[in-house]
C-alpha cells in the first residue's frame, strides 16, 4: 500500500472537452456536458487532477505549441468556474511517427506525476476516449482505466477486445464520479 495521493488522469479532447480535431483555437473550447460537475466532485473527494494529452497537431505542423497552451489555459478557466484546478497538464507534442518519451500509450506522463507530486498510481484512474489512453493507464499500473464513449470512445471500444486489465466503459465523463467514488469508499 502506497501512501501517495490518488489521482484522476484525464485525456483532454473527447474526454473533458468536445473533440474538434486538432483544436488550437481557445474560443472553440466546449466542455462535455457534465464534465465540470463530475471533475468538481472528484476533486472534493480528494483526487489530484491531471490532464495528459497527445498533441500530434504540433508535431504535424498544424499549430504551434503556444496555441496548445492557449487552449489549455481556456480549459483551465472553464473548469475553474466549477472550483477545479488541475495540478499539471502534461502533453506530448510529437506526431505518431516521431520518437517520443511521453506520447500515450507510454506511461511516462503518469510516472512523471508520480515522481513530481507523490501520486499513488495503484489508487489512480486513467480516463480517455482512445485505446492509447487505456493502454497508457495499464502500462502505468493504475487501479482502473476508464473509456468514455464521447469523442472517439464509441469507435475505440470495439478495438479493446477482451480486457485482462482493470477497465470500465462509461457513456461520458459525467458518469465517472459514481465509478471512482464508489470504488474509493
Amino acid at each position: 500500500m502506497s501512501d501517495g495521493k490518488p489521482a484522476i488522469f484525464l485525456d483532454r479532447d473527447g474526454t473533458l472537452i468536445v473533440e474538434t480535431r486538432y483544436l488550437h483555437e481557445p474560443d472553440k473550447v466546449e466542455l462535455i456536458p457534465g464534465a465540470g460537475e463530475a471533475v468538481q466532485q472528484l476533486a472534493e473527494k480528494g483526487f489530484e487532477l491531471f490532464i495528459v494529452t497527445n498533441q500530434a497537431g504540433i508535431g504535424r505542423g498544424y499549430y504551434a505549441e503556444e496555441q496548445m497552451h492557449a487552449v489549455n489555459e481556456r480549459v483551465a478557466v472553464e473548469f475553474a468556474k466549477f472550483g477545479v484546478a488541475f495540478r499539471k497538464i502534461y502533453f506530448a507534442p510529437e506526431a505518431p511517427d516521431q520518437p517520443s518519451r511521453n506520447r500515450k500509450p507510454s506511461p511516462q506522463m503518469l510516472l512523471d506525476a508520480h515522481d513530481e507530486f507523490g501520486i499513488d498510481l495503484e489508487a489512480s484512474y486513467m480516463v480517455g476516449d482512445k485505446v492509447s489512453d487505456i493502454e497508457c493507464g495499464w502500462n502505468a499500473g493504475v487501479k482502473c482505466c476508464v473509456l468514455v464513449r464521447t469523442g472517439y470512445g464509441s469507435e475505440h471500444e470495439s478495438q479493446l477486445g477482451p480486457a485482462t486489465d482493470p477497465l470500465a466503459v462509461i457513456d461520458s465523463i459525467a458518469d465517472l464520479t459514481n465509478l471512482a467514488i464508489g470504488q474509493a469508499e
